[in-house]
């Protein structure tokens, strides 16, 4: 007589029926933070837990660095002690100031972001996309002009949209090939430091292009007095068999300082006229183009350019490389109180809502299931509905529906139907059976004869499980037929169709 509710109860114990009710809180599950450097979609590498940013090619930083530190180690354990002695001990001082100064200038050069600009979000690309073909009118099979104009001082400048980063870029913004990434003020990519040079580390470039030059004179100069000198004591040749150091540092510096030299002195030339090394060798703002062309961002002034390069403020780095990414962090599943959701919002809601349909519609198909095992276990007669009492098997309420189908508010679990748990003998003596009088009672009638059944209407029906348009939507009566299996079989199959959803959500 209780088998029906202790294998109810064992099938319910097995389900899951953690829901999105008003009384619960979901929360995703936690995992580890992770910083944005470390799902930085350009060719860059970090240290230091984001802190430095550097490019992947950064062998001829290292050449540079060793470079400097074994010409200066050289000048100072081998020549500085006698320069001391011989001329005046403000050499070591002078040398070893500008060493740190070329060293600090070359660590920050390399190890500051140079200005990348983020890439957009597939929501802002999308958006600017529709935005490209609302502008251009997207008919045909001409794809639209990815470009804007804009007028700097009076000067017609074009933007460029990159399709890497899926942004219009910046004027005199351009994309590194070998960082892969949109840097704004963008001067050149430079192995030597290992970095791109652009809006947020120019000036220390350029400090240190500039340091290394007076550093490279200095060591040559001097270590050219140490060799005279020495030789006006002991003989030339015998002054370079002494020191073979030194004419080790006279060929390092000699074949350097042209080329160090020579760069600082363009440098110094595009500072002062507010040029990039971009623009001058594309010739972006040369009168041989136009009679009209000219470059909108210098101030006229050689001073006041210099002074805006070197010494404006720095501008903050835009990309947060040391910021956690929020899309792993555990969030609040967002309500829906009847407003329109757009996006990933929306799908991760439509998943919640498919799960809690899914397990509302494996927990009425396992009610169901119950009521044919007791049919074949205690009576082999099939129960005839009577339309006159109005009653309904246990777990099959949802199969007489009076009226028309109440639609149900998504992620909201449907309790399992109040109705008593009856054996199939108890529901064979309640329910008249054709063929019998009906005008004899039973004990248990005559208990529940005062006891208020749920009619049609207000018996609950789960969501997803019978829809508008079926057969069993509308007011339809069972006079006189027997159980419908089929019935049964559509609604299996639709259990099973949920729980495919289920195991594919």
């Amino acid at each position: 007589m209780h088998l029906g509710e202790s294998t109810r109860e064992c099938e319910y114990s097995q389900i899951s029926t953690r829901s999105s009710t008003p009384m619960e809180t979901p929360y995703k599950k936690k995992t580890p933070k992770k910083r944005k450097w470390e799902t930085f979609p350009g060719r860059n590498r970090f240290y230091c837990d984001g802190r430095i940013m550097m490019a992947k090619q950064t062998g001829v930083f290292y050449l540079t660095l060793v470079l400097i530190l074994v010409t200066c180690g050289l000048f100072f354990t081998f020549d500085c002690w006698f320069l001391a002695e011989q001329l005046t001990p403000i050499i070591p001082v002078i040398g070893a100031v500008l060493f740190l100064f070329v060293i600090g200038t070359l660590l920050r050069t390399s190890f500051s972001d140079p200005g990348v600009l983020p890439r957009a979000t597939p929501d802002e690309a999308a958006d600017l996309e529709r935005q490209i073909d609302v502008a251009n009118g997207s008919t045909g099979y001409r794809p639209p002009p990815r470009t804007k104009e804009v007028v700097i001082n009076g000067q017609t400048v074009k933007l460029k949209y990159c399709f890497t980063c899926k942004i219009f870029r910046p004027p005199r913004a351009s994309h590194c090939s070998l960082c892969d990434n949109c840097v704004e003020r963008f001067d050149h990519h430079c192995p030597w430091v290992g970095n791109c040079v652009g809006k947020r580390n120019y000036r220390f470039f350029y400090m240190f292009i500039l340091s290394l030059s007076f550093l490279t004179v200095f060591i040559f100069a001097f270590v050219i007095t140490h060799i005279i000198l020495n030789s006006q004591r002991i003989g030339f040749l015998s002054a370079l068999k002494d020191s073979p150091a030194s004419v080790l540092e006279v060929v390092v510096c000699f074949f350097s300082v042209w080329s160090i030299v020579g760069l600082s002195g363009f440098h110094t030339y595009l500072i002062s006229s507010n040029q990039t090394t971009n623009e001058d060798i594309k010739g972006s703002w040369s009168s041989k183009r136009s009679k009209d062309n000219y470059n909108p961002y210098s101030y006229g002034n050689i001073f006041t350019n210099c002074c805006a390069a070197l010494c404006g403020p720095l501008p903050p780095s835009l990309i947060d490389r040391r910021g956690f990414i929020q899309s792993d962090a555990p969030q609040l599943a967002p309500p829906t109180n009847g407003l329109p959701m757009y996006g990933s919002t929306q799908s991760q809601q439509s998943h919640k809502c498919d799960q809690d349909q899914c397990i509302q519609s494996t927990k009425f198909v396992l009610q169901v299931a119950t009521t044919p095992l007791l049919q074949q276990q205690q009576s082999s007669e099939p129960v005839i509905l009577s339309p006159e009492n109005g009653a309904s098997l246990p777990g099959r309420a949802s199969l007489a529906l009076g009226g028309p189908c109440t639609s149900l508010p998504l992620g909201q679990p449907t309790p399992p139907a109040s109705t008593p748990s009856l054996s199939c003998h108890e529901a064979t003596d309640l329910l008249p059976i054709h063929g019998h009088p009906h005008n004899h009672s039973h004990p248990l009638q005559e208990q529940l004869a005062h006891h208020h059944f749920l009619t049609p209407e207000e018996v609950p029906s789960p969501p997803g499980m019978l829809h508008c348009g079926s057969p069993l939507g509308h007011s339809h009566t069972m006079q006189g037929s027997f159980y419908n299996p089929a019935s049964q079989d559509s609604l299996h199959e639709d259990s099973v169709r949920g729980l495919v959803k289920l195991s594919s959500v």
